[in-house]
């Protein structure tokens, strides 16, 4: 190599060191590799959600977000169909037409992709599947250590978490740990089921502490954690079968601090019981920080085939979807649970999923930083 063209590449080189490499030019006047090969389609690419930036969060207290997506796959607390471990790698899969170019969500007016927060895909908990003691402890310590041992950008206020289940269960854990920050906390619960069912009301032999600990009981053992408001909770959803005709069930849940609307509720009437429905979720919860979790079995067996409890009769996608299109609250954390793709059909589960998590993301972007 000639004299002349070492010192010209060597200049070139240090002229672009201070660029990201793949923003740095190949050679003057020509496109940088970011350009020309930075674009995904939605059938290419690592399947990170949306195609965010991915990083084993629990790895490194380096890591800094606004809002972290984060797979809990753990599905040893169902009572019925399992399978809901591989859920996060659906919604993920599912996730791929979205992306930062076009995510602008029109109801919102943004593209939360685009705006003030940063987001990382924080890849999944590591969770037991043989021992659910151990598999309890270790959700709960790494939400912990997500919420609480981590920064976001501006380093004061605590980043926030979207959990892809995963079996309904994993909402307790996902609670201890924003209690530690917020306090009490304001639940939008989205479900067929109750999930307030006390584990002595379905009494067994063969039964220990442990087994209280279930996809049905988590929103019991919360209450009795002190964890969610005494009186701001609202079921959305509900068309369970329930014990007898004493009606103890609703009156044991309406004793932990819930509202229940049934799915009936909401489509007799269309779009005014869904307006009801939301002034009265407004007034009921108010400035209260709030956690939204969405069993995807809310939603009729037609729209969500691939999940572990299906009850039918449930509400259409658009029915949820504009419910969280229209709640404007302190949205602190939420997740998306029970999408269990071995009874799936054509991704229609986990694509709804997706979405869910997209609403969910755009209202905590759109409400802004949340202070404590």
């Amino acid at each position: 190599m000639k004299l002349i063209d070492f010192v010209a590449i060597t200049s070139l080189v240090l002229s672009t060191a201070s660029f990201p490499l793949e923003q740095q030019p190949l050679s003057n006047g020509l496109p940088s590799l970011g350009e020309m090969w930075g674009e995904d389609w939605p059938f290419d690419g690592i399947p990170t959600f949306a195609h965010l930036n991915h990083s084993k969060c629990l790895l490194s207290r380096d890591s800094i977000y606004d809002i972290g997506i984060v797979g809990v796959p753990f599905d040893t607390a169902t009572t019925y169909r399992s399978g809901a471990r591989f859920g996060p790698r659906a919604i993920r899969g599912a996730s791929q037409r979205q992306n930062s170019l076009r995510g602008f969500n029109t109801r919102a007016g943004i593209n939360p992709y685009k705006n003030w927060a940063t987001f990382i895909d924080c890849g999944d908990i590591p969770i037991s599947p043989m021992d659910n003691s151990i598999a309890l402890k270790q959700m709960t310590l790494a939400f912990e250590e997500l919420l609480i041992n981590r920064k976001s950008t501006d380093g004061k206020h605590p980043p926030k978490l979207i959990a892809l289940g995963g079996d309904h269960s994993i909402t307790l854990p996902h609670l201890r740990s924003l209690k530690q920050i917020y306090g009490k906390i304001a639940v939008i619960h989205f479900d067929a089921h109750l999930d307030t069912w006390s584990p002595k009301g379905y009494p067994s032999y063969w039964s220990s502490n442990q087994s209280d600990f279930t996809h049905g009981s988590m929103l019991w053992m919360a209450r009795n954690e002190e964890l969610i408001s005494d009186d701001s909770n609202v079921h959305i959803g509900i068309r369970t079968r329930i014990s007898g005709e004493d009606w103890k069930d609703f009156e044991d849940d309406s004793r932990q601090g819930w509202k229940r609307y049934s799915a009936d509720d909401i489509w007799l009437d269309g779009r005014a019981s869904l307006d009801i429905i939301i002034n009265e979720v407004h007034e009921r919860i108010g400035d209260m920080p709030t956690f939204i979790t969405v069993d995807v079995d809310c939603m009729d067996p037609g729209f969500t085939p691939g999940t572990g409890t299906i009850e039918p009769g449930g509400m259409l996608p658009r029915e949820v979807i504009y419910l969280l299109r229209k709640f404007d609250l302190n949205l602190v954390g939420g997740d998306v649970v029970e999408v269990a793709p071995s009874f799936d059909h054509a991704e229609v589960t986990s694509t709804n999923a997706a979405q869910i998590a997209y609403e969910l993301i755009t209202s905590m972007v759109k409400k802004g930083k949340i202070d404590i």
